[in-house]
């Protein structure tokens, strides 16, 4: 699956017949070698009005993890991480940045296509319903006002089976970090304008990317602690 039409492209028909891009997220992909490792790609397509696919990004970060109260999952028993960041994309509405789910909790990625010219970020998600309620709009509206950017999360929603429901609640929020926008429980449908000309201003007049002090603190990492 690379840029391009075909086939293969969910929801191909939908842009061309309403005239819309299409951000849609995550899906399966069986990449070059899943002959080799059996794991699929856990991928966030972009589709232009055309119905082409213009950008698809595979998931860095996965999530394995055991939170009191939610599922215990593994995503890496089933999933190959990604080995790259997309380039913001050019969109009728600005340079759009492409991340998926878990991605949110690592600022460093959205800071990284922010430096990159992203004016919107994209976190299309199926967070757990402890997690959810606890950090979900904490941690959207936190990238917003860090990256002085436009955040939209559409949210998967209800329950998957038995053992395990997604919160839901799709956001947009906008460079100072108000909501915007937002869906209740259970599935809805939320609007927002993006307005680019305020994005520039909060940027202009709290100019906190050009603050930053990457000659101290670019370089430090590591992953030793717990």
């Amino acid at each position: 699956m690379g840029p391009g039409p075909g086939p293969d492209v969910p929801g191909a028909c939908v842009p061309r017949e309403c005239n819309v891009w299409l951000s849609l997220g995550g899906f399966h992909e069986r990449g070059h070698d899943w002959d080799s490792t059996g794991r699929i790609y856990n991928c966030h397509l972009l589709l232009d009005s055309s119905g082409r696919l213009v950008a698809a990004y595979r998931k860095l970060h996965l999530f394995d993890a055991e939170v009191p109260g939610g599922p215990a999952l593994r995503e890496s028993s089933f999933t190959n991480p990604g080995r790259e960041l997309l380039p913001p994309i050019d969109t009728p509405v600005g340079k759009l940045g492409l991340a998926v789910c878990y991605d949110l909790r690592f600022p460093e990625l959205a800071q990284a296509l922010r430096g990159a010219g992203a004016q919107i970020l994209t976190f299309p998600s199926a967070f757990t319903v402890p997690t959810g309620a606890a950090h979900w709009e904490v941690l959207l509206r936190a990238r917003a006002i860090e990256c002085q950017c436009y955040v939209v999360a559409a949210a998967q929603t209800g329950r998957h089976h038995a053992g395990r429901a997604s919160f839901g609640h799709s956001l947009v929020a906008d460079p100072w970090g108000t909501v915007v926008a937002q869906c209740q429980e259970g599935p809805g449908l939320c609007l927002a304008q993006l307005d680019l000309g305020y994005l520039e201003r909060v940027r202009r007049e709290l100019p906190v990317h050009g603050h930053r002090r990457g000659d101290v603190y670019g370089a430090l990492g590591g992953t030793g602690a717990t």
